[in-house]
């Protein structure tokens, strides 16, 4: 893929039109930027973790909503789930090689977020 000088800027394919409608890319980051797909992926980055980890470190998700997320991650081959044959049942979730990649690319931008959060949040601006 061709890119632009720029290191900052969008590949030269997308010069046409940025995601057009029907792109794959559009439906892959609703998948790995909503809110809680963001902080699953974060979490499985230091390592494989059960549901129970993974709804204590994304305070506020819902089961279902748990479950809906890692259902889509593990569709899209970013998260692998492997069940135990124990009593009781254990299930535990990791990132795959592409999930670990992304999880690379996730970790400055939320680590960017967390340091601006909350000059954002209280409406400052940027001095520069």
């Amino acid at each position: 893929m061709e890119v632009s000088s720029n290191a900052t800027s969008l590949p030269v394919s997308f010069s046409t039109g940025v995601f057009p409608a029907g792109c794959p890319s559009r439906t892959v980051l609703d998948h790995i930027s909503s809110k809680w797909g963001v902080l699953i992926l974060l979490a499985l980055s230091e390592g494989e973790q059960r549901w129970s980890e993974l709804r204590r470190r994304a305070d506020g998700i819902s089961e279902k909503m748990l479950a809906q997320t890692l259902k889509t991650l593990e569709r899209d081959g970013l998260v692998s789930r492997r069940a135990q044959t124990v009593i009781p049942p254990r299930v535990d979730y990791s990132l795959t090689s592409r999930g670990y990649e992304l999880s690379a690319l996730l970790v400055p931008l939320v680590t960017w977020a967390f340091q601006n959060a909350d000059d954002i949040i209280n409406g400052q601006r940027d001095p520069a």
